[in-house]
């Protein structure tokens, strides 16, 4: 009889910081705490589990019994807890002196609350880079898992892929296991009897480990797993098919790395999964991978030609994210900041706000990926702001400041006082891309632009069925649409969406842009004045700050009529719900933020959030005609094409009457008491 396989079966628990609770609830109630009764049910069931440290302070704290469960299987040597960033960040997007601080926090987490000793560390979306192996092996993991489609970009045949090989970077060392694409794609997808043979034809052909490392979620979470997995028996028919075949052995990671020795040494490219490299692309270089690959497996290559066949490496979401963009850059600025502090003046609140802000979901898009999600960006704001907030406060900076913070090649000009920061880009439309209230840690500068996305191809494709006995779609195949989605819905804006965008609407119904040049920037007075000319006139902007009121004064000569408009998107975090609305100058409230509003004239609105504990009060020196309207993105997920609420888009606008006018609108920021 052949020797049996080892089952290294490691599954990885995360949610985004900042998920809503609701949701949280439902995954734990559909997937972690039945998948961990089952295997506490099955001592001899040996597997490896990561749970990212915010999520494991979560079930901590609200679900305190199946932790339990959790530490007694760490103590009988049934699991082995892997380590990994504590907030889930991607190791290659952070400095190495977060990278050692946030694997060291986690194993700490780890060791006092269960007693677990970590060798073992996952790696946020199996990003690899070679710059993270010294903060690994710094921080006392002896091997972590990647993608076997990274060892195929290394050269590497799939026969060869049964063990674990080492690398080194700066003369540090780890060891690096290869999980199966092939079981990512069987586990939990295909029958429980089809996924147990599939393992004893690897034991027959003489495989020593089947290496599976991938989210728990897919047991239970993921469209029609929760009754797949459980209602329809699929776990338990798993586990008992494996403990009972004499082909199979379950082993955790440290029992086999322990007993075996390396195949060798290995270097892999930057990369990530396989699915990820075409994430990152823009959509029109994403359409060309597509349509590559596609023709490679028509010519039935792409078995072999796929290693070769490679999109982009996970940073590249910086490059095609403007929004992404700026917050890395920023967080990465605001990490140095708090780097430079004296060691007494860098509080473990500080810190705690940067590693949040570190978390990974906001920054990228995908099936997965939260940037197009308005809560996760704002968790990741809202600690930024608190963590610039606290460094002001210990080690103020100069209130006017001019830079490429995001190395576009375009400066910005960051205006600031204890209440209040405004940054203009420096582009030519003098609009805000951020601006913070201190007081709420909100930026409600933080709107997505509605960007073409290659995807949006499957809008015409038919809904696909659910699955049946033979096994269920995976989310990467299937086509859903939770909401429905017109061709309208996804047409690109011709501009970002910012605060005070203007333009002018010409008599004969042109529409104009200015295009400002920079002018005074006075610190004292925290103002910044920019020029445009326009037709045969001119028109001059003016951004002041005093305290909680931002005002953008506007000053237009010698315009021929029609009328001057300012766009305003704003970022309120109830959104469309229930707990964002307008309210006028009466006192009377006419609807939400996510419903249409006309007002012919008014000087006066408040956007009152709930779920913020505040708002913005808009004041202008004239009556305006003021337009919201919802801004909303189209998306996809594991669950389908969605429409997401961004921004209350305000227009504002009055006519040009007077060939000279002065105009200035207010902002002020209202924080309940």
């Amino acid at each position: 009889m052949a020797e049996p396989i080892s089952l290294l079966l490691g599954v990885h628990a995360h949610q985004p910081v900042g998920n809503f609770d609701a949701v949280l609830e439902e995954a734990h109630a559909r997937c972690y705490r039945p998948f961990l009764q089952a295997l506490h049910r099955h001592p001899r069931f040996r597997f490896a589990a990561h749970f990212s440290g915010w999520l494991l302070d979560w079930l901590l704290e609200h679900h305190p019994q199946d932790m339990a469960l959790l530490k007694e299987m760490v103590g009988r040597g049934q699991v082995e807890l892997f380590g990994a960033g504590d907030c889930e960040p991607v190791l290659a997007a952070i400095p190495q002196r977060d990278r050692l601080g946030q694997l060291r926090r986690l194993s700490g987490k780890l060791e006092r609350r269960f007693g677990a000793s970590v060798e073992g560390a996952w790696l946020t979306e199996r990003v690899y880079i070679p710059t993270v192996v010294p903060a690994l092996a710094d921080c006392g993991m002896k091997y972590v898992t990647v993608d076997d489609y990274h060892f195929l970009c290394a050269g590497k045949q799939a026969a060869e892929l049964d063990g674990f090989y080492t690398t080194e970077e700066d003369d540090r060392h780890i060891d690096l296991f290869p999980i199966s694409e092939q079981l990512r794609y069987r586990l939990p997808f295909s029958p429980a009897q089809e996924a147990v043979a599939y393992l004893e034809e690897l034991a027959r052909a003489g495989q020593r480990a089947a290496v599976y490392f991938d989210d728990i979620e897919k047991f239970g979470i993921w469209p029609e797993t929760w009754d797949w997995v459980y209602a329809r028996g699929w776990l338990e028919q798993f586990i008992a098919g494996v403990l009972a075949s004499p082909l199979i052995r379950t082993e955790t990671y440290r029992d086999f790395h322990a007993r075996n020795t390396t195949r060798g040494i290995i270097y892999l490219p930057t990369t990530s999964y396989i699915e990820m490299n075409e994430w990152t692309l823009p959509a029109p270089a994403a359409a060309v991978y597509d349509a590559l690959v596609a023709r490679e497996k028509s010519a039935g290559r792409y078995e072999v030609s796929k290693a070769f066949v490679r999109g982009g490496i996970w940073k590249n979401f910086f490059m095609r994210y403007p929004e992404s963009n700026w917050m890395h850059k920023r967080m990465l600025a605001l990490s140095g900041r708090l780097a430079a502090l004296p060691a007494k003046s860098a509080s473990q609140a500080l810190t705690d706000h940067l590693y949040r802000a570190q978390a990974n979901d906001a920054y990228w898009h995908g099936l997965f990926g939260g940037l197009y999600l308005p809560h996760l960006r704002r968790e990741v704001w809202r600690n930024l702001v608190a963590l610039e907030a606290g460094l002001d406060a210990v080690a103020p900076r100069p209130p006017l400041a001019v830079l490429d913070a995001d190395h576009d090649g375009i400066g910005e000009l960051f205006l600031g006082n204890a209440e209040l920061q405004a940054v203009v880009k420096l582009d030519g439309q003098a609009a805000l891309c951020e601006l913070d209230a201190y007081a709420l840690a909100q930026n409600f500068g933080d709107v997505l632009t509605q960007r073409d996305e290659h995807y949006y191809r499957k809008l015409d494709a038919a809904p696909q069925p659910a699955g049946d006995s033979a096994g269920i779609a995976s989310a990467h195949d299937r086509v859903a649409f939770k909401h429905a989605v017109a061709r309208e819905d996804v047409r690109p804006d011709p501009r970002p969406r910012r605060l005070f965008s203007d333009a002018w609407q010409q008599p004969d119904g042109g529409l104009a842009w200015p295009q400002y040049a920079a002018g005074e920037f006075k610190a004292p007075l925290m103002s910044a004045r920019f020029a445009a000319p326009l037709g045969a006139g001119e028109v001059v902007k003016t951004y002041t700050l005093a305290g909680r009121v931002l005002q953008v004064g506007y000053r237009l000569r010698d315009l021929a009529g029609g009328r001057f408009s300012v766009e305003l998107n704003l970022a309120m975090p109830s959104c469309d719900g229930y707990s964002g609305r307008y309210i006028l100058e009466d006192g009377s409230i006419p609807c939400g933020f996510g419903q249409a509003l006309e007002l012919a004239v008014s000087g006066r609105l408040t956007l009152d959030d709930r779920h913020l504990g505040g708002g913005l009060r808009l004041t202008t020196s004239r009556p305006v005609t003021i337009a919201a309207r919802p801004h909303h993105t189209v998306s996809q997920s594991e669950a389908g094409f969605e429409k997401i609420m961004q921004a209350a888009c305000l227009t504002l606008s009055w006519p040009i009457d007077a060939p000279q006018q002065e105009v200035t609108i207010a902002l002020e920021i209202v924080a309940d008491a």
